[in-house]
């Protein structure tokens, strides 16, 4: 497996861009460590396939260079880098078999049979097709066929990386989620170097040791899944990730507070220290777990925001109230078992959970 480094990497489809609006991917530097996990997440339209398509080599980057453990492959053909890769749908031979299919990428390089077989098998047991192995693939659903095909990107072991473009898209929705806990498994015993595009949180946060958080062409966040629910470090991350998302506002910073719709919401000497320096737009951002709200006697008391109390949603396990001060609407996670009483409240801001971002990057 290699490490994998882009340095300077920037791709524009036009023959002379002329601005950053004319690049479908902006200039970054990473490293990706050799055996890690990573997910590269964000909407349609984001820059994350082309990206993945840069790394295999479908695509030639206008600007920088892609190093597999420090060798320039830029230029290099997807054949020629010794990669694996899984797409959306499922790329298999019809007529062959389960074990045939797993088995031709290992064939086809020439390795021993008995070699064949046991990586065979192996992969057909982490993958639950060893019942399967000698039927034939044309009689298999589309669940199944790419459930093969996620083997024979797992099966060789001597690649550089292997690299996934949203493979579990046509996947029933348990499998999904039997198949994403299982490529952790196989990642956690056999740790390969993995790169999985998915436009999808959940799938991303499951999956990966870290998360390549895309957005308008540029990576705005690379980081743990705590690290990007805990710490976003751009507006974007802070809704896109979560369910619901970041609460964020814009406000002013005057006299050691932050105001929203006339509400004061106190800060730490950090954030006023943070703040100072910037002259962009501030908003502030908190998530809905980090909120606390008081309904019926329980709410009174100083360093809290009037609200009303739009509705309250059950979802089982916790519930989400939608409050409302002017014109900032705030959603609040409670637990199972917290009653709210009447249509207004006091809603609480943790100090060490409030974000401030300038021009929707983090400052503190």
């Amino acid at each position: 497996m290699a490490r994998i480094d882009l340095k300077s990497l920037a791709h524009s489809y036009f023959p002379d861009p002329k601005s950053d609006e004319d690049y479908a991917l902006r200039r970054m530097e990473h490293v990706w460590e050799d055996g890690g996990a990573y997910a590269l997440l964000g909407p349609s339209g984001c820059g994350k396939t082309t990206l993945l398509n840069i790394i295999s080599g479908l695509l030639t980057p206008s600007h920088g260079q892609v190093l597999f453990d420090g060798k320039d492959v830029t230029h290099l053909a997807p054949e020629d880098r010794n990669i694996a890769q899984v797409f959306q749908f499922p790329v298999i031979y019809d007529t062959m078999t389960v074990y045939e299919n797993l088995a031709f990428p290992l064939r086809n390089r020439g390795v021993d049979e008995k070699r064949v077989d046991a990586r065979v098998r192996e992969i057909a047991g982490m993958l639950d097709l060893t019942g399967k192995l000698k039927q034939k693939a044309r009689g298999l659903g589309a669940d199944e066929k790419q459930t093969i095909s996620l083997g024979r990107g797992l099966v060789r072991d001597d690649v550089s990386a292997i690299l996934f473009d949203e493979p579990l898209t046509v996947i029933d929705p348990h499998l999904k989620w039997v198949l994403r806990r299982k490529l952790k498994e196989i990642h956690n015993k056999l740790r390969p170097t993995m790169v999985y595009v998915t436009h999808d949180q959940v799938e991303a946060l499951t999956f990966a040791d870290k998360v390549v958080v895309m957005y308008g062409g540029k990576v705005v966040q690379l980081g743990t899944p705590q690290e990007l629910f805990e710490n976003p470090a751009h507006t974007f991350v802070g809704y896109f990730i979560g369910s619901p998302g970041m609460n964020i506002m814009d406000c002013k910073i005057d006299d050691g507070a932050a105001w929203i719709d006339g509400q004061r919401i106190g800060l730490s000497d950090r954030h006023l220290d943070a703040v100072s320096k910037q002259s962009g737009k501030i908003e502030l951002g908190i998530r809905p777990e980090f909120l606390t709200l008081e309904t019926g006697t329980a709410a009174k008391g100083a360093d809290g925001v009037e609200v009303n109390i739009i509705k309250v949603e059950d979802l089982g396990q916790y519930k989400i109230a939608t409050t409302r001060f002017g014109a900032s609407e705030i959603k609040v996670k409670l637990g199972e078992d917290e009653q709210v009483i009447g249509q207004s409240g006091i809603l609480r801001f943790a100090p060490e959970w409030t974000k401030l971002y300038a021009d929707s990057q983090l400052v503190a």
